[in-house]
């Protein structure tokens, strides 16, 4: 695990043997990590930003990831998802979701989701 990451985990509080970071195709994983049954609390998602869409639903990877049905069952009832995208990436958040807080700065977002229901 990235040392800086590790800092920060420990910064936060959380023992470090309750983090898991996976470096590979976030559509992989989440197959992977709903096959297997697996829930987690938090789940941070940064994936690259999108082209500017003003005018369109957005076709990037974090709206591809925000729609993918798998993502609400590997996020523990109260968890949580903390998604990245770019300001300028018009993501529509889809039935299913809520948002809790959304923050901007520069180009950037994070938007808390939680999920309203597990399927």
């Amino acid at each position: 695990m990235p040392k800086f990451i590790r800092a920060n985990l420990e910064a936060a509080g959380f023992p470090p043997e309750t983090l898991e970071v996976r470096v590979q195709d976030a559509f992989a994983a989440l197959s992977q990590l709903a096959a297997a049954g697996r829930q987690f609390d938090l789940v941070l998602a940064d994936p690259p930003y999108g082209e500017k869409n003003a005018d369109r639903r957005s076709h990037s990877m974090a709206q591809r990831l925000l729609d993918d049905a798998l993502l609400p069952r590997v996020i523990k009832p109260g968890g949580m998802l903390i998604l990245g995208h770019a300001r300028r990436d018009n993501v529509e958040i889809p039935p299913g979701w809520r948002e809790v807080k959304a923050l901007k700065h520069g180009d950037n977002m994070m938007r808390f989701l939680a999920p309203e229901s597990v399927a």
